[in-house]
């Protein structure tokens, strides 16, 4: 296309698509799960899914990335690229998802869940699927095969949202009906009561989340056989060496930037002691995170796309500009993002259950974060692009020995508001880190003065909604004068359009001729 902005936003919208329905239903989810679900269920939950995010790095092997390198070299066979990582990869998760079914119980006792031990048979399951079809969707972004890759992750999403309803209202009240028929208690109920006992408890918990998770990965695998049937399997030794010696200090990389990612679930187990129950302050935490999605869901939206778009423009003559250039995009839109959450929280606070609402606290921190976590990945394709991978590794090594020092100091008095700062902390940090080394080795010209100046608009416009706030809108509720919430509204409204004005006219109107 003649404007690479548009071709990035074009895919980026796309794979939105799919990103944006994961998030949205997950999100529409949150007021089932705060009021369907205990806030120490939740908070098991959240306790799965951090490990699940952890080991889908290491399983993954960083051949996603590997594989858009390779794949973009003249001397490659695309088909040997990927035919070896996907080899690679399932060998991996295959031996992984036997040893989680052989100490599933084990595992279980040791995380303090007895009698779960199906849960960690599909936390395997999950990362085998998942690992084994990241390669297949690597491919898809690889051709541009945007729309594929969209409505292929939307019906995976579609098959969770569909097992999630069965599970948590369908079949909770089959159990119920059982019961009440045989005069027991739904917890009474055994696998020969109703079969499906054997995979999930009788009552809603947190192994129903699960459980719709690994039968939409099932699903998912099931929709990639046409392709895996017209797949020619061609391994390359020589090749996949030098796909693995490049791709595994990004795994090893992104272990810490993920471990980072989710560190502080973990360590509540550990740390969380001025709590009653450490579960429950981490359901509320999640919580507050799930309200701050729309930042994280913009961030991975444009990851999709950018990856593959930064390889294939660095033999531009220009692509360094062009890479400037699009920070500024990006910076600008998270902006609105930000502003569009903080400004409209008490219509989105609503989302949450009441036992809940006390994680909305967090979410200006936590969008600060996200946004940081993105401006982080435009400046640390430096090393990607100049193939100085290993030094991601001490980067996101820096990031992490600050969240651990944040959240080990300070969780067991502050609790969840030592994980959000810790998770703000630990990005700048590296977002400094990668823009010095990258000023070093790999000099992109990033014009700061005008990205700072949006945090400095942002600051100012959230700055003026909190004093019109406290002047004349103290103690407005829904639940009060709807009128005067309306104005508030309104007033927030008008000042966002302020910030779209400064976003035409000092980022768009700035950069429109470099980009035409």
């Amino acid at each position: 296309m003649a404007n690479p902005i548009k071709q990035l936003a074009g895919e980026t919208a796309l794979y939105g698509l799919s990103t944006i329905l994961a998030r949205v239903i997950n999100f529409l989810f949150v007021p089932f799960y705060t009021r369907l679900l205990t806030t120490e269920s939740y908070g098991v939950v959240t306790e799965f899914m951090a490990y699940i995010a952890v080991l889908q790095v290491v399983l993954a092997l960083g051949l996603e990335t590997g594989c858009f390198r390779f794949a973009n070299r003249k001397d490659t066979d695309p088909v040997k690229v990927y035919s070896d990582a996907l080899g690679i990869v399932s060998a991996v998760s295959i031996v992984f998802l036997l040893l989680m079914v052989v100490f599933a119980g084990n595992i279980a006792d040791m995380l303090g869940y007895h009698g779960y031990q199906a849960c960690i048979m599909y936390v395997g399951g999950i990362l085998a699927c998942d690992s084994f079809t990241a390669i297949l969707f690597a491919k898809l972004r690889q051709e541009h095969k945007a729309l594929k890759f969209a409505l292929l992750k939307t019906v995976k999403i579609l098959t969770e949202t569909a097992a999630n309803f069965l599970l948590f209202f369908g079949f909770a009240a089959y159990c119920r009906r059982t019961a009440a028929a045989a005069g027991i208690q739904p917890a009474d109920l055994t696998p020969s009561d109703v079969w499906l006992l054997s995979f999930i408890s009788p009552t809603p918990d947190f192994s129903y989340v699960i459980f719709a998770i690994f039968i939409s990965c099932i699903v998912c695998v099931l929709l990639f056989i046409p392709d895996i049937l017209k797949f020619r399997f061609v391994f390359d030794r020589k090749l996949a060496g030098q796909m693995l010696a490049y791709s595994l200090p990004l795994m090893v990389a992104a272990l810490p930037g993920i471990v980072n990612d989710f560190l502080d679930r973990i360590l509540f187990r550990f740390f969380d002691t001025g709590s009653d129950v450490w579960q429950s302050s981490l359901g509320i935490f999640q919580a507050g995170v799930k309200i701050s999605v729309i930042m994280s869901l913009f961030v991975q939206m444009f990851r999709f796309a950018a990856e593959p778009f930064f390889f294939q423009r660095a033999a531009d003559r220009n692509s360094r500009e062009l890479y400037a250039v699009v920070m500024e995009y990006f910076t600008a839109f998270c902006g609105l993002i930000f502003l569009g959450v903080i400004l409209y929280i008490d219509v989105i606070s609503l989302i949450l259950g009441r036992d809940f609402r006390a994680g909305i606290s967090i979410v200006p921190i936590m969008l600060l974060s996200y946004m940081v976590l993105g401006m982080l990945f435009n400046v640390s394709m430096w090393y990607k692009l100049s193939g100085k991978t290993g030094v991601a590794i001490y980067i996101t090594l820096a990031g992490l020995a600050v969240t651990a020092a944040v959240n080990v100091v300070f969780m067991p008095e502050y609790s969840y508001y030592a994980a959000a700062w810790g998770h703000l902390a630990s990005y700048v940090v590296m977002f400094v880190i990668s823009i010095l080394l990258g000023n070093r080795y790999y000099p992109i010209p990033y014009n700061w003065r005008r990205i700072f100046s949006v945090f400095v608009v942002m600051g100012l416009i959230y700055g003026a909604s909190v004093l019109i706030e406290k002047a004349f809108f103290e103690g407005v509720t829904f639940s009060g004068s709807g009128a005067m919430m309306a104005l508030k509204i309104g007033i927030n409204t008008l000042l966002i359009l302020a910030y779209l004005a400064y976003s035409y006219f000092f980022i768009h109107r700035k950069n429109i001729v470099k980009i035409a």
